[in-house]
C-alpha cells in the first residue's frame, strides 16, 4: 500500500489522501477537496483513481467529489446512512465492509459516529496498520461535534474502537491541527514532557511533509486518550469543582471536549 498525504493549504487545513496499489497503479482518493492537487498527484505517479471515499458529509470533505469523478469515472463510497447528505453514493459502507484497491490493498470500514452520525474511518489490513480517520481522531486531538455530532457517541467511538487500535497503527487525519492540539494537551497536563518535546519539534513544520503519528504516541500526547491521568483530572477539577475526585472516563472525556470547544 502506498499513501500520499496531500496538503491543501486552505483555511481549514485539510489533508486529502491517495491510497494506491503498488502493483496495479489503482488508487482511491479520500476526501479529495482539492481535486486539482489530487488529480495532478495521481497523474505524476501514473495512478488511476477508481474510487473516491468520503469519511463524512461535511463540504470540506465532499467538495471535490464531482470534479474527481468527472475526470476519472471513479465510484463514490461513503457511510450507508449518508445517502441524503452526499449525492451520488455508489456504495454505502457499514462496519466491517472491506474495500479493495488493486491487488494488494485491503481496507476495513469502521462505523465511527460522534463528529457526525454518518462518519466512517478506514483501517488498512497491512503489517503496519494505517487509520484514515477524517474528523474523528486528530493528531493529539479529537473531532468537535458542532455540526450534526454527539459528544457521548464520540466518547463511545473512542472507548470502544480508537482506544483498542494497536500501538503501531499510523494516524492519518483529515486536518492538520497538531500544534494547537498539543498546546491544549499542555494546558490540561503541563508536565507532559512528550507533548512539550513534540510541540517544539512540530512548531512551524511544513504541512507538505507533516509528521505522521502512531497510536503509541497518541496515547502519550493526546489528552482525549489520557482520561485516567491524575494531572489531567486534577486540572479539570480546577475548572469543574463539582467533579468527583475519581471521575469516570466518560465524564473526563466530555468535560475535555466541552473545554476544547471554546479553547
Amino acid at each position: 500500500m502506498i499513501v500520499e498525504q496531500i496538503w491543501t493549504g486552505n483555511a481549514y487545513r485539510n489533508f486529502n489522501y491517495l491510497i494506491a496499489c503498488g502493483e496495479t497503479g489503482e488508487a482511491m482518493a479520500v476526501d479529495p477537496l482539492d481535486h486539482r492537487k489530487c488529480l495532478a498527484r495521481a497523474a505524476e505517479r501514473g495512478w488511476e483513481i477508481t474510487k473516491v471515499l468520503n469519511t463524512h458529509e461535511h463540504p470540506d470533505h465532499t467538495g471535490g467529489n464531482a470534479a474527481v469523478i468527472a475526470a476519472t469515472g471513479a465510484r463514490l463510497l461513503a457511510h450507508v446512512n449518508a445517502r441524503d447528505s452526499i449525492p451520488g453514493i455508489d456504495r454505502g459502507l457499514q462496519a466491517g465492509d472491506v474495500i479493495k484497491i488493486g491487488n494488494t490493498v485491503e481496507l476495513e470500514a469502521l462505523d465511527t459516529p460522534g463528529h457526525t452520525m454518518c462518519h466512517i474511518c478506514i483501517l488498512s489490513h497491512t503489517d503496519t496498520p494505517a487509520l484514515f480517520c477524517g474528523d474523528t481522531l486528530f493528531n493529539a486531538g479529537a473531532g468537535n461535534c458542532h455540526h450534526g455530532g454527539h459528544p457521548p457517541q464520540l466518547y463511545k467511538t473512542f472507548a470502544e474502537q480508537i482506544a483498542r487500535l494497536s500501538d503501531h497503527t499510523l494516524v492519518y487525519p483529515g486536518h492538520d491541527y497538531l500544534e494547537n492540539n498539543l498546546a491544549f494537551t499542555l494546558d490540561r497536563e503541563p508536565d507532559n514532557a512528550e507533548a512539550a518535546a513534540l510541540l517544539e519539534q512540530a512548531a512551524g513544520q511544513d504541512p507538505n511533509r507533516a509528521l505522521v503519528t502512531d497510536m503509541a504516541l497518541e496515547r502519550q500526547i493526546n489528552t482525549f486518550m489520557r482520561l485516567d491521568s491524575p494531572a489531567v483530572i486534577a486540572r479539570l477539577r480546577e475548572t469543574f469543582p463539582d467533579l468527583p475526585a475519581n471521575p469516570d472516563s466518560r465524564t473526563v472525556f466530555l468535560k475535555l471536549r466541552e473545554l476544547r470547544n471554546s479553547w
